[in-house]
């Protein structure tokens, strides 16, 4: 491509549709495996979820709502876990597997969550009082971050969590204080940053050693924070905590992790003799947001990440500990799509020889930031009928004042896309309504599960009288 002063959209030749993105045989057809299981088109072109028309959906609850797939979370989470229970019988104490509450939490999810048998990982005040109002057992959450209040400590410590991954010298003694205030011992993990890149975007990346997470391998903090444990009352010292990043597509980076974090484990054995029951080496596994990503399965990450314990704990002659996952979005994100109506419909010129289709919808970046955030990529489909018309390519965005309020970068949609039309846009589970906001003094949409041909609401749209209700009118 030749380079053009006012940018590269105005090069000679340039194409309006990125390299990989596909020319459509078919621009009413679904991608395979970007879609929640039970989502099907009927032969007029409407997208069903779990036998449920979105029309019906739009008629019931209005646009935009984010619209998941019960059977299809459940499935997912039943998968990670059975999958990590096969491929770790017989390596050590076996595996866990740890829900992201970050992700998305609600009370119906953190419910689904304990029934389907997974533990839960939360990271705020808020998500531990979800946790708890779904009858999770407080031995099945884990609880991050790295500046919990003294307010959160404490309410982690009454709720017995099964573990409390600390971050920090200070919270260490904040925790052995409560500890010995209530005359309990309290299980911990000491987050670890392994100094591994993983190949995803800086914002999500996290074990590089310059960034707000963990305690260093390198520079000796972790092993020091380990003697800190030992020598606190109150404390047991359960085990290491690694999270390299998300959305990530290949365990490469897992095995050098796990070297690393293994082998801190038996120089606290050997050093501190303390024989650590449990290590957590993370996840955050990718998605299929569009056709560029292939993730691995669950059977292949666990069998995976199964050798690669054995194989590192061999190596250290080091008996296997009990091994976590935190999949991440990989279970909620693909279990979710996002159903908007069209309102406006422009034609933009990119240059004299391509055009854009610019699709607004009733949504943005109040309901999806991350596309604005990290750039990331979406997929969608014209959700409410078929179309004879040919593809466009076409850019989906929000009604919000900001020009980066793009929602799909590119896609191939039908020409004749109008106002009225519904789009669809596919993975919006995790990182979307958890990240939601009121811009523009926007309400948040309603979150509405399916089911067996019934839909319900599980966590409600917001109202102008909720935006209000907040503000102290005499102030």
């Amino acid at each position: 491509m030749h380079a053009h002063e006012a940018g590269a959209l105005h090069a000679p030749g340039y194409s309006a549709a990125p390299e990989w993105l596909p020319w459509p045989d078919d621009v009413n057809a679904l991608e395979p495996g970007l879609w929640p299981r039970t989502v099907t088109k009927d032969d007029e072109g409407v997208l069903t979820v779990a036998g449920v028309p979105v029309t019906a959906i739009q008629q019931e609850f209005g646009t935009p709502a984010y619209v998941i797939d019960e059977d299809d979370f459940r499935a997912r989470a039943r998968d990670f876990r059975t999958a990590y229970d096969a491929a770790f019988a017989d390596v050590g104490g076996g595996a866990d597997v740890y829900y992201a509450g970050k992700a998305f939490l609600c009370t119906a999810v953190a419910r689904w969550v304990r029934e389907e048998g997974l533990h839960l990982d939360v990271c705020s005040g808020g998500e531990l009082a979800t946790a708890l109002r779904a009858g999770m057992p407080g031995e099945r959450i884990g609880f991050h971050g790295n500046n919990k209040s003294a307010a959160e400590l404490e309410a982690a410590v009454a709720a017995g969590v099964g573990r409390i991954i600390v971050d920090s010298h200070t919270e260490i003694d904040r925790v052995s204080a409560l500890a010995r205030d209530r005359g309990v011992e309290v299980g911990v993990m000491v987050r670890v940053t392994a100094g591994v890149e993983a190949h995803t975007h800086e914002f999500i990346a996290t074990a590089h050693e310059d960034q707000k997470f963990g305690f260093s391998l390198s520079g000796g903090e972790a092993f020091a924070a380990c003697e800190r444990i030992v020598a606190r009352p109150g404390l047991r010292l359960l085990g290491l905590h690694s999270h390299i990043g998300s959305q990530i597509f290949e365990t490469s980076g897992f095995e050098l992790s796990a070297r690393r974090i293994l082998g801190l484990h038996a120089r606290v054995r050997d050093e501190l003799g303390v024989a650590m029951p449990e290590v957590d080496l993370g996840g955050g596994y990718g998605i299929a947001y569009t056709t560029q990503h292939s993730p691995l399965t669950p059977t292949e990450l666990a069998e995976q990440m199964a050798e690669i314990v054995r194989r590192e704990c061999r190596a250290l002659e080091l008996d296997p500990p009990r091994v976590s996952i935190e999949p991440g979005r990989a279970i909620a994100g693909p279990s979710t799509f996002t159903l908007y109506e069209v309102g406006t419909v422009k034609q933009v010129h990119v240059d004299r020889a391509a055009t854009r289709l610019y699709v607004s919808v009733d949504g943005g970046m109040s309901d999806n930031i991350r596309t604005a955030l990290y750039g990331a990529d979406y997929s969608c489909t014209m959700a409410g009928r078929r179309s004879d018309a040919h593809p466009v390519v076409s850019r989906v965005v929000g009604r919000h004042c900001e020009s980066g309020d793009v929602v799909v970068r590119d896609e191939y949609l039908p020409a004749d896309v109008r106002p009225g039309d519904l789009i669809a846009v596919p993975g919006t589970g995790a990182y979307c309504r958890a990240m939601a906001s009121q811009y523009n003094h926007t309400p948040r949409p309603p979150v509405v599960a399916v089911r067996d041909g019934a839909a319900r609401v599980i966590v409600r749209r917001e109202t102008i009288e909720d935006l209000l209700a907040l503000d102290v009118a005499d102030a």
